[in-house]
């Protein structure tokens, strides 16, 4: 329950607030003219903004094939591993 917590506290872009956003318009608009079956559409586009999860989070970026600064070489990976004890 805590990661819940966090998820919805921390980590606020400019891309979750328009999903959050548009989508309780959305769902206002359709309790407005009674289409029930948008209200669905809207609860979820909310959601995703709410609990940072979708293309609200950046989940949905893929980098191009010319983004140069998205490819890394095997030789410039370094990995550092710790040790957790019980």
């Amino acid at each position: 329950m805590v990661d819940l917590k966090q998820r919805v506290l921390t980590g606020w872009t400019l891309s979750r607030f328009l999903y959050l956003g548009l989508g309780i318009a959305f769902i206002i608009n359709c309790v407005i003219t009674e289409q029930w079956f948008g209200v669905v559409f809207g609860a979820y586009f909310a959601s995703m903004g709410l609990f940072a999860f979708g293309c609200a989070c950046g989940n949905c970026f893929v980098p191009s094939k010319n983004d140069t600064s998205a490819k890394t070489s095997t030789g410039d990976l370094s990995v550092d591993f710790e040790e957790v004890k019980p």
